[in-house]
């Protein structure tokens, strides 16, 4: 990891850089891809299967018999744990759920804004080196709380044409409406048009690599939303004296493992504490199994020290975590200055991987810096807000002769017509 010693607020912008690829070229292939779907349906998407995968697939849905066979395969233990997580999921998530609000706004005006679901939802499940089964409940929990109808999983295959068995026993236990063996590129084009077996979604959810990321990007010039924009995962830390070297190391190194492309960042005003971070991540790291793919990350990775917590939680601020832990003596200065994060941990006993498996929240979260504008997956992301309103005769009078000089200032004499028709109306009937 790169040590960086008190640098000036005007070089955060280039120190803060994640690694980024250019898209030019998969924005080029996303396109074609999705065209061929759009057209050819089915039979391009086991084509382009074949091709990324490597399997030659009869039957893109996963059937009843396979998720019942999946379920004999999962231990008791792994049941036990996601059942678990699950009930964690859903007690944080149900909390979220709020009621209709009511106002007169006016006399003889109600307004109220009530929540539907969105009828149908995409979720998009990793497999490769690391089957995501903790996505799928990450997504399909609240998407049941939610009430969505539709639930519609992509996740690729394995050589073998088969689907891991934590995935379907996870997606069955959480009430997912079909599974499909698609992956990559080819599954979110999927869900943007349907198939002739796919059925189209109003909302595409789930992280992947840099060709997914794009691919969603993409549905949304089709109509078709997203969670949020999402790159490669991160963490940053910031740690004092108080925190364990070992344990933060560790932190850095559950991040560094998703991928080659991933940015974890230690920030402090201790070098002591930099100096044995730095030793804790080389010897932990000589023992991961995973051990060349966070390597590669390692590289990418920063220990950043700061002569004190307010730069520190200024430079914080700047670089937006997706993952933000913080271990201080001066933990309040950081929980009330925190402005940009996706999820915040606090205390040594506190390490990402709870949120990421089981501790309630939610481990869908904006990466690249999106944490200044976005949320993470919530409850409401499952969701629309609709307004309604209900004006009575004595409403329209209260309020429509302003509707009419502001619609007279606008130029929309249709809208202003619309509320004298209806005072005229009333004015007669008063009259007569």
């Amino acid at each position: 990891m790169k040590k960086i010693y008190n640098p000036k607020p005007e070089t955060w912008s280039d120190l803060l850089k994640r690694p980024t690829q250019t898209i030019a070229d998969i924005e080029v292939t996303v396109n074609e891809i999705f065209s061929e779907v759009k057209q050819k349906g089915d039979a391009a998407v086991k084509k382009y299967t074949q091709f990324f995968d490597g399997i030659a697939l009869e039957e893109l849905l996963v059937s009843a018999e396979e998720i019942a066979n999946a379920e004999k395969e999962v231990s008791f233990e792994l049941k036990s744990a996601i059942n678990l997580a699950k009930a964690n999921i859903e007690k944080f998530h149900s909390a979220q759920k709020t009621e209709r609000i009511s106002v007169k706004t006016t006399e003889g005006v109600s307004c109220w804004q009530e929540k539907r679901p969105i009828q149908k939802i995409g979720l998009y499940i990793p497999g490769g080196s690391a089957p995501l089964f903790s996505t799928v409940l990450m997504l399909a929990v609240p998407a049941n709380i939610a009430s969505c109808q539709e639930i519609t999983l992509c996740t690729p295959p394995d050589k073998k044409g088969k689907i891991n068995p934590a995935i379907l026993y996870t997606a069955n236990l959480c009430g997912v409406t079909k599974i499909f063996k698609i992956g990559g590129i080819q599954a979110i084009a999927a869900m943007t048009f349907g198939t002739e077996t796919i059925p189209s979604v109003y909302k595409i959810f789930g992280p992947g690599n840099q060709f997914v990321t794009i691919a969603k990007q993409i549905a949304t010039k089709h109509g078709v939303a997203i969670d949020m924009p999402a790159g490669p995962s991160e963490l940053l830390v910031f740690a004092d004296d108080t925190a364990n070297a070992s344990f933060v190391a560790s932190d850095l190194l559950s991040q560094a493992e998703h991928g080659a492309d991933s940015q974890v960042i230690l920030v402090t005003t201790s070098e002591k504490l930099l100096n044995s971070v730095e030793k804790e991540v080389e010897k932990q790291l000589a023992l991961l199994p995973r051990k060349s793919i966070a390597e590669k990350a390692i590289e990418n990775s920063k220990l950043i020290l700061v002569e004190n917590n307010t730069e520190a939680i200024n430079l914080i601020n700047e670089y937006a975590p997706e993952h933000f832990i913080v271990v201080s003596k001066d933990e309040d200065f950081f929980l009330e200055n925190i402005q940009n994060a996706g999820s915040v941990f606090i205390g040594n006993y506190t390490p990402e991987s709870a949120g990421d498996y089981a501790s309630g929240t939610n481990h869908t979260l904006p990466t690249n810096g999106f944490a200044k504008q976005y949320s993470g997956v919530n409850l409401d992301s499952f969701m629309k807000s609709m307004t309604f309103q209900k004006i009575s005769k004595k409403g329209i009078q209260n309020i429509g002769n302003a509707i009419e000089i502001m619609a007279e200032a606008e130029g929309l004499q249709a809208h202003k017509n619309a509320v004298t028709l209806r005072l005229e109306s009333l004015k007669r009937k008063n009259d007569e």
